[in-house]
C-alpha cells in the first residue's frame, strides 16, 4: 500500500488524509501498554469492518451493473458444509434402515400400538430450579406426571414404571441446584440415553415469551438427525409425543440438532394475517449433548452401551460430527 505520510506534492498543497497502515509484520499484541494496545485494537477491529463494507457494496453494485448476467452468490464456508462425511448416514430408502425401523424398540410406538405415557423424576431430593424445570416440561410433554424421588434407586423405579404402563422415563439430574444431566429411557426393552444439559431457561426468564402453554398435543420437528445414531436419538424424541398434534393449539416442540448440540424450543405460532405468521416462545429451553447411548434400560454397572462419546478417540476434527 501506500506509505503514512501526508500526500506528498508542494507544501502548498493541504495534505490529505489518509487511513491508518499497520507495517505488514506488526502485531497489535506487541504493543506494551494495555490501554494504548486495547485502543490500537479496536481501531483495527473499525478498520476491518470499514473494509468487509466496503467490499461489500462494491460487490453489490456489480452485481446490480450484471443484472441477470451476474454470477451466482457464493455460498459461505461454515463448519456445517465442511462437514466430514459420514459413511452411517441414512438413507431413508435403504432397506437395510427400514428392516431397522420396523424391528427397533419404537417400532410399537410408530405402529400406533402403545400411547407415550412419561414419568419424569429427578436425582434425590431436587432443589427449586430443578423442581420448576420438571414441572415446565410435565406442560410440554402430554400425558407425562412428575415423580419426586425420595431416595428410591432408578432400578427399582423401571420395573414399577413398567407395571404402570409407562413408556418413558426422564431422570433430570442436577449439581449445585442447577439442572445438568437428563437420562431418556424407552420401557420396556430400552436404550437408554444419557445427554448433557446445559443452558436451561425456564420460563420467567425468557423475554418476550408468550401465555402459557395449553393442553393441546403440540407438533415436533427434528432436525438435521441425519446419521444411524442421529436416527435413533430422533426416534427416541419422537416416541415422547402423542401421534396426532392438534394445530387449533399451534404449539410446536422443536429439536434441533447442530453440531451434535440438540437446542430444544418450545414456540407458539400466530396467525397475524393471511400472509404473515409471528412465533413466541412458550419456553422451556435448553440444549443437550449425548454422552452415551445404552442397549436395554438403565443399567451403569452392567449396561451394554451402543455408543460412548469419547473425546479424545472421536473429535479429531472440529468438522465431524456422531448425529
Amino acid at each position: 500500500g501506500d506509505g503514512g505520510g501526508n500526500g506528498g506534492g508542494t507544501g502548498a498543497e493541504p495534505p490529505t488524509p489518509q487511513r491508518v497502515l499497520f507495517p505488514p509484520t506488526f502485531s497489535v499484541s506487541e504493543i506494551k501498554n494495555k490501554q494504548r494496545r486495547h485502543f490500537m485494537f479496536l481501531r483495527w477491529k473499525q478498520q476491518q469492518r470499514k473494509e468487509k463494507l466496503a467490499a461489500k457494496k462494491k460487490r453489490r453494485k456489480e452485481r446490480e451493473a450484471l443484472g441477470d448476467k451476474a454470477p451466482p452468490k457464493a455460498i459461505p464456508k461454515t463448519i456445517e458444509n465442511q462437514r466430514v462425511y459420514d459413511e452411517t448416514t441414512v438413507d431413508l430408502n435403504d432397506e437395510e434402515v427400514a428392516f431397522d425401523e420396523a424391528t427397533d424398540e419404537f417400532a410399537p410406538y410408530f405402529n400406533r400400538q402403545t400411547v407415550p405415557k412419561i414419568l419424569i423424576t429427578t436425582s434425590d431430593r431436587p432443589r427449586g430450579r430443578t423442581v420448576r424445570f420438571c414441572e415446565q416440561l410435565a406442560t410440554v410433554i402430554p400425558n407425562s406426571h412428575v415423580y419426586y424421588r425420595r431416595g428410591l434407586a432408578l432400578k427399582r423405579i423401571i420395573p414399577q414404571c413398567i407395571a404402570r404402563d409407562f413408556t418413558d422415563l426422564i431422570v433430570i439430574n442436577e449439581d449445585r441446584k442447577i439442572p445438568n444431566g437428563l437420562i431418556l429411557s424407552h420401557l420396556p426393552d430400552g436404550p437408554t440415553a444419557h445427554f448433557r444439559m446445559s443452558s436451561v431457561r425456564l420460563r420467567k426468564e425468557i423475554k418476550r415469551k408468550g401465555k402459557e402453554p395449553t393442553e393441546h398435543v403440540p407438533e415436533v420437528i427434528l432436525n438435521n438427525f441425519t446419521t444411524r445414531l442421529g436416527h435413533s436419538v430422533g426416534r427416541m424424541f419422537a416416541s415422547l409425543f402423542p401421534h396426532d398434534p392438534q394445530f387449533i393449539g399451534r404449539q410446536v416442540a422443536t429439536f434441533h440438532n447442530q453440531r451434535d448440540y440438540i437446542f430444544f424450543r418450545f414456540h407458539r405460532y400466530i396467525f397475524k394475517s393471511e400472509k404473515k405468521v409471528g412465533i413466541q416462545e412458550l419456553g422451556p429451553r435448553f440444549t443437550l449433548k449425548l454422552r452415551s447411548l445404552q442397549k436395554g434400560t438403565f443399567d451403569s454397572k452392567f449396561g451394554e452401551y451402543e455408543w460412548i462419546h469419547k473425546r479424545r478417540e472421536m473429535d479429531t476434527s472440529r468438522r465431524k460430527f456422531h448425529l
